[in-house]
């Protein structure tokens, strides 16, 4: 019984550093654009473009590897989507149309969606990978 609570630090450890990178990945890629481009037929895009979404997406695929890659699949899991979640309720807090809280919704869900597939391929890859190289 004595063991339980030492391993749970590590997964609280790694969802909370997940979590703390996220945002600060956030902050780089997304937080400093915040105007809405107006169109030529009057309609609004933006305020994030294509590349710096990409750019978020690819830069929190290291930390979830590392996470995964370790062991720590509750950090991997839920680190990013909790990062992701509170940055975009903060970001767009101040939404005039109340709609905001649906665009944070499908954020979470869908990053908890998305960091769950990729820490089971990842972390069944390096399973396979490690019992290969024990057999050797």
């Amino acid at each position: 019984m004595a063991q339980r609570p030492l391993k749970l630090v590590p997964q609280l450890t790694a969802i909370l550093v997940l979590a703390v990178m996220t945002l600060a990945v956030w902050a780089a890629w997304l937080g400093w654009d915040q105007h809405r481009d107006v169109q030529p037929d009057g309609s609004e895009t933006g305020p994030y473009e294509a590349w710096q979404v990409i750019g978020l997406v690819l830069t929190l695929l290291a930390p979830v590897y590392w996470a995964a890659s370790r062991r720590y699949l509750a950090g991997a899991v839920l680190g990013v989507p909790l990062g992701l979640t509170v940055a975009a309720a903060y970001d767009w807090s101040d939404d005039s149309s109340g709609l905001f809280m649906v665009g944070v919704l499908m954020i979470m869900m869908g990053s908890l969606v998305v960091t769950g597939v990729a820490t089971a391929v990842i972390a069944s890859v390096k399973k396979r990978a490690d019992s290969t190289r024990q057999r050797s």
